[in-house]
């Protein structure tokens, strides 16, 4: 069965189409700047990388795109879309109701929507790649996969924050967790290398990239990890800032007239590796 893989942005769209026998890829690609002007790059297995910029007022017409390109009579890899036996999508955040992969259905697609102020970054980008597909590929099974599932096995001690416990009462104010399939996968993939019983191991997984997480694994369970509420928890990372004093956020909103949102805006797109260094969030460049 082919199943396309999405992982919808606020104004990017990465995707790949994966023959889920074979394991094999067959194209991929990634819409950019979205809403702006776009601009589409599309690559079949085995074919040159393709750049276009075609104009791309919103997701609905990305995905159509990306639809066209994998049909396209000369460089696509399917002739129909029925060819397309299934849909992912990779959602941010499920808070506590998601523990694991779920079949989109209306019920769920509300649940999803109810997890929006938790990463409202995320989620509601997210969600427009889900209803975008359901537009464009009516009937077509579609399944959400949660970077968040995979750590709701961390025991309480791991996920409550040491602030007055009504916040997690009235708002669900706790850790959760993010890159969870990566730490899922990984974890899997060692206990085979090693030979080992995935329900008999202990790791430690280090995701390390733009975005960097710890994760602890005890017999195939997340039992604790580094980043929290949110992504910007944990590691210093590319343009994150990690684990601060929490103190910082009000004094550099006082000494540079900032609202919170904006002064949370320069630790998650301004710090880490980038505002250390002056220069950019990768190390080749500096």
């Amino acid at each position: 069965m082919n199943v396309l893989v999405i992982n919808c942005g606020s104004s990017s769209l990465k995707y790949q189409l994966i023959n889920s026998d074979t394991e094999t890829v067959l194209a991929k690609g990634l819409c950019e700047r979205i809403g702006i002007d776009g601009a589409l790059t599309y690559q079949p297995a085995n074919g040159d990388k393709e750049e276009t910029k075609p104009a791309m007022p919103d997701h609905k017409v990305a995905i159509k795109l990306v639809l066209d390109a994998l049909m396209n009579e000369k460089t696509g890899v399917i002739k129909d879309l029925k060819e397309v036996g299934a849909v992912g999508h990779r959602v941010v955040h499920g808070g506590e109701r998601f523990t694991s992969s779920a079949l989109l259905t209306d019920e769920v697609i509300k649940g999803i929507e109810e997890c929006n102020d938790l990463a409202p970054l995320h989620n509601p980008a997210n969600l427009i790649g889900i209803n975008a597909c359901k537009d464009l590929m009516p009937g077509t099974p579609m399944v959400a996969v949660f970077d968040t599932a995979f750590h709701q096995t961390m025991p309480e001690k791991a996920y409550t924050y040491a602030i007055p416990h009504e916040y997690y009462d009235k708002y669900k104010v706790r850790r959760y967790g993010f890159h969870g399939t990566s730490h899922s996968y990984v974890s899997k993939r060692t206990a085979e290398i090693l030979g080992k019983k995935y329900d008999e191991l202990k790791t430690i997984v280090c995701h390390l990239g733009n975005g960097a997480s710890i994760c602890a694994v005890n017999c195939g369970k997340s039992v604790d990890t580094t980043m929290g509420l949110t992504p910007l928890e944990g590691l210093a990372m590319g343009t994150r800032s990690g684990d601060l004093d929490p103190a910082i956020v009000e004094f550099i909103a006082n000494k540079d007239n900032l609202t919170t949102a904006e002064a949370l805006n320069v630790l998650n797109k301004k710090s880490g590796v980038l505002g250390m260094s002056g220069v950019s969030s990768d190390f080749r460049d500096i």
